[in-house]
């Protein structure tokens, strides 16, 4: 798949930009400003870019977007609102997934199935149709990948601020160090996935979105 093609920025811009909102509403729902002060409650994707985040988009097929500035100071409960902030993205593009295949069930129900690296092949060129195809199944896995991979608990990763909730407070420091070495940890299972071909992101990848892209498939199958 080339990671340039239309079909492809097209959706992930969609995804990136989805993705950062979602964290923006649900922070201001929870009675942090910050994000809307910042012009981050906003669907708009040059709000959202991160330049290193999206270059691995293009160099590697995940990244991420600039992150969310929230104070958690505002929150009632800290832990439990930036976990709540946190999740929201992932979820977000959970259901941008979904609502692509409900769309590609309407469009072209044959192209469903394959496994969740098929959804990425395909065309990009021809008809309306054949372009609006392309860009819901990219649409699905994309949005799938973008879910699983910042579910890793590693920062700047959401993960890390949802498994957070579950770390006793005695434990705080430990984790915030944990925290700290996030972005070398990350940089480390990069390299060794690129590099030394280590399937540990892909593998984590797939291990959360398979169970997603057979429940497409057995409702596919089913029509």
């Amino acid at each position: 798949m080339s990671a340039l093609r239309p079909s492809f920025i097209i959706a992930l811009l969609i995804a990136l930009s989805v993705h950062e909102w979602a964290h923006a509403l649900v922070a201001h729902r929870l009675g942090d400003p910050t994000a809307k002060e910042q012009g981050r409650l906003t669907l708009n994707p040059i709000a959202h870019l991160d330049l290193m985040g999206t270059i691995l988009f293009f160099l590697v097929g995940f990244g991420w977007g600039k992150p969310v500035p929230i104070d958690p100071r505002y929150f009632k409960s800290w832990k439990r609102d930036t976990a709540l902030v946190s999740i929201a993205g992932p979820i977000s593009n959970l259901i941008i997934a979904f609502l692509a295949f409900g769309g590609l069930l309407l469009l072209a129900p044959d192209s469903v199935g394959g496994g969740f690296w098929n959804l990425l092949s395909g065309g990009g060129r021809g008809t309306f149709a054949t372009v609006l195809t392309d860009i819901l199944r990219i649409s699905i896995a994309l949005n799938l990948g973008l879910m699983a991979f910042n579910l890793l608990p590693v920062a700047p990763l959401d993960g890390s601020k949802i498994f957070q909730v579950f770390i006793p407070y005695r434990y705080d420091e430990q984790y915030n160090e944990w925290l700290r070495r996030g972005p070398w940890i990350l940089l480390g299972l990069l390299i060794a996935e690129d590099i030394f071909n280590v399937p540990l992101l892909m593998g984590w990848i797939d291990l959360i979105v398979s169970p997603f892209v057979n429940v497409m498939e057995m409702i596919a199958s089913m029509l």
